[in-house]
């Protein structure tokens, strides 16, 4: 056996080799190619981006032709530097530094010189091209925005950066990709693939035909179109009720979980970010610090949620047994708790469970948390089993939606406050302003509307979602999964009746509209801010929450204003709007809409301004 290794050993060896040599040689044609690299340029063509429509097929986003002037270094020989430079305006000494930048790239591949020529710009470049050896003109396409909203959900397109370019061997130096919004999350769908072309050059570098009669050619193949579950009249119409103002809406279909407007505001056109312009653009929008134009308050902006959050108070007493929707408390403007503690409330009654929620009283839900809590043995018991009912509802996590960006809020557990109160010794009363969505919950518009989309449902809701339809492809089985609660479906028809008593006495009141059953709650955050350590009481911030109709709800939605003062308001009024732009043939309240149209927040974000310039003072 011995005698018959070595043999062996030999064999496999030299079978091993030729196989290797047949495939390097007749199977696989990389190094045939990097061998006539030298004799070969390179040339991609870029596909259009997949067009992007509304829900009901209406052109959102298509695509405009731009021009590249494309360097290959090596190739840059016998030119008239200074007639480039006037014919294309740049700079002598920028010219120099994009040559250079090209060169560290690779002297012998192309890599952009000038982006994004405009049509004639490209006329007249294209006349005098066989002046300047090593320059060619790429055609690639921009985005062409048939709309001025939305800019926030879309997002851009812009030039890949190096770091990117070496870790994503798909991109080359020049190429454009998705950044925020549904360009960025659905970029591979939406980008399609390039094409390759190989022409052969003979040894006076002259062009003389495809190699190899373009069998190693490749054609570039389109994006895959997407359809949206966006209502572009009712995003554009949102956009405009929230001029002059901060904040976000957010509006959901109730029975899908589809995204009907989404908006944040300040918002932007979305053309600003398009062709030679979009870098200076982008930096002025960058650096706005105060309107933060280019942040999604919507998706990553975290809040208390303030009354809104008395809904799942309720849900959760009903669900644990410690109120009915016959339970009723004495309010006498106020709440005492725990050594003189105090929470005032705007009114005082003896309120059963729907005059309780139509009223927004603290007192009541105060009690019902209180409760809660004080039903089990221990706080700790307590706490967990209130922040596990939330959680059903998708607080505290990221929900899932299709969008790339975005905060999970805060709901707090027993190990939270184990944590602050080391020797444990907090109780129901420690963790009361909970109750009225003013502790230690922080939630962001998204999850507000989602929660409220739930209580439509009577008890589940499926992931919020941005897309409908992608041709060629099946949508995400997550976004049609159902999530259910913990909240049996039996006590939110008090809570929803309570909800529509909301319009018909209570604090919303002023923005009904005969005709329409419409269920929400107000809100009035408190809100702060921290300048040098010490902290400021500001305009607080007006929140409302709701869906319609009452029977078979067709939208859940969210409004959120900065320093709106009380819900019903600003955000009450804005989202009554809405309300009726998407149910109703035409609007109802047409003095709500010129109150809110002309509505102006820019003394009190004024305001904020001063009073950084005063107190934000650098110590020497």
């Amino acid at each position: 056996m011995r005698k018959l290794l070595l043999p062996f050993i030999i064999i496999g060896v030299t079978l091993i080799i030729l196989s290797r040599l047949f495939y390097l040689q007749i199977v696989d044609d990389t190094y045939i190619k990097k061998s006539e690299n030298n004799a070969l340029k390179i040339v991609y063509e870029y596909p259009e981006r997949g067009y992007v429509f509304d829900r009901n097929n209406k052109l959102l986003i298509a695509n405009q032709p731009s021009y590249d002037i494309m360097v290959i270094p090596r190739e840059v020989k016998d030119i008239d530097t200074l007639a480039l430079c006037k014919l294309l305006d740049v700079p002598l000494e920028d010219f120099h530094k994009k040559l250079e930048k090209a060169k560290v790239y690779s002297p012998r591949l192309p890599s952009i010189f000038l982006p994004q020529l405009s049509k004639g710009e490209y006329a007249a470049f294209q006349e005098k091209i066989r002046h300047f050896n090593g320059f060619y003109i790429q055609k690639r396409s921009l985005r062409d925005y048939q709309v001025t909203s939305g800019a926030n959900l879309f997002g851009y397109i812009r030039q890949v950066n190096e770091d990117f370019v070496k870790k994503n061997p798909y991109y080359k130096p020049g190429d454009l990709i998705g950044i925020q919004g549904i360009e960025q999350e659905y970029e591979e769908v939406l980008r399609g693939s390039k094409g390759v072309k190989y022409i052969q050059r003979d040894r006076f570098n002259r062009e003389i035909g495809s190699f190899k009669n373009g069998m190693y050619d490749t054609l570039a193949i389109k994006g895959e179109d997407i359809t949206l579950t966006i209502n572009s009249e009712l995003q554009a119409y949102g956009e405009l009720l929230m001029q002059n103002k901060r904040g976000g809406i957010v509006a959901l279909e109730p029975s899908s979980g589809e995204i009907l407007a989404l908006i944040n505001a300040p918002s932007y056109d979305p053309n600003l970010l398009v062709g030679r312009e979009r870098s200076k653009n982008y930096t002025a929008l960058y650096n706005d610090s105060l309107a933060k134009p280019l942040y999604n308050r919507v998706l990553s902006g975290e809040y208390s949620p303030g009354s809104p959050f008395k809904i799942l108070t309720a849900l959760i007493g009903l669900q644990e047994g410690v109120i009915n929707e016959h339970t009723a408390f004495s309010c006498n403007r106020g709440f005492y708790y725990g050594r003189g503690a105090w929470m005032g409330c705007h009114d005082a009654g003896h309120w059963s469970l729907n005059n309780a929620i139509a009223k927004s009283c603290n007192t009541y839900f105060a009690n019902a948390y209180k409760r809660v809590i004080e039903k089990y043995k221990t706080p700790a018991e307590g706490i967990d089993r209130w922040s596990a009912h939330l959680e059903s509802f998708g607080l505290g996590q990221f929900l899932g939606y299709d969008l790339p960006e975005g905060r999970k809020g805060h709901i707090p557990n027993s190990a939270y406050y184990d944590r602050w109160y080391p020797n444990k010794g907090w109780r129901s009363t420690t963790t009361i302003s909970n109750s009225i969505g003013q502790g230690e919950v922080i939630m962001t518009p998204m999850q507000l509307a989602n929660m409220f989309a739930a209580v439509a449902n009577k008890g589940y809701y499926y992931t919020p979602h941005i897309i409908k339809k992608i041709d060629h492809h099946k949508i995400d089985n997550k976004f049609t999964t159902k999530h259910v609660t913990t909240i049996d479906p039996k006590y939110f028809t008090p809570i929803i009746q309570g909800m529509n008593d909301v319009f018909n006495f209570g604090t919303g009141r002023s923005v009904r509209v005969e005709g329409l059953e419409m269920c929400g709650k107000t809100g009035t955050v408190e809100n702060f801010t921290r300048i040098n350590g010490k902290r400021y009481q500001l305009a607080d911030h007006s929140v409302f929450v709701a869906f319609a109709p009452k029977e078979n709800p067709k939208i859940a939605i969210a409004v959120f204003i900065e320093n709106g003062s009380w819900g019903a308001k600003w955000a009450a009024p804005i989202t009554s709007l809405m309300i009726q732009k998407y149910l109703l043939p035409e609007i109802a309240r047409k003095d709500l809409e010129t109150r809110m149209i002309e509505g102006s927040l820019k003394g009190e974000y004024d305001k904020v301004v001063k009073l950084h310039q005063v107190y934000d003072i650098p110590k020497k």
